[in-house]
């Protein structure tokens, strides 16, 4: 018969009570580095996997088990975090439109100004010419 490959780590048993339940604590910390997470451990392992296996064992991580896993699972399924994100990109894009119209308004209504101010010259200019000549 074959033995399945073991780990080459020694876990305790009190915090992780099975090998499956390490493995799935270890692919989630593999995740979580693998979008940018700062590993908690120096070690000489360059996979992710490893690092959350090491992490893992050397008791560095906290997880949930049983019920509470249960109604931590529940709640973050309520929270629908795509939605959440989508949600913030789309308030940052309005803020920054709203900001970059308020800027543009100012500088339209500058312009305006300006084009008005050069449209009463022209005409205040052709008044006060034809009004000499026509004396």
């Amino acid at each position: 018969m074959m033995d399945i490959i073991s780990l080459p780590v020694k876990m305790d048993k009190k915090k992780i009570d099975s090998r499956f339940r390490l493995v799935t604590i270890a692919s989630q910390r593999a995740k979580e580095l693998s979008y940018g997470a700062k590993p908690k451990l120096a070690s000489k392992y360059k996979k992710m996997a490893s690092q959350g296996i090491l992490e893992a064992v050397e008791d560095q991580l906290e997880f949930l088990v049983g019920d509470e896993a249960r109604t931590a699972l529940e709640e973050a399924k309520k929270l629908d975090i795509r939605r959440l994100l989508e949600t913030k990109k789309r308030e940052a894009r309005t803020e920054e439109l709203s900001e970059l119209e308020r800027d543009l308004r100012v500088y339209l209504h500058e312009k305006e100004e300006k084009g008005k101010e050069g449209l009463e010259e022209l005409f205040t200019e052709k008044d006060a010419e034809e009004e000499p000549t026509k004396e």
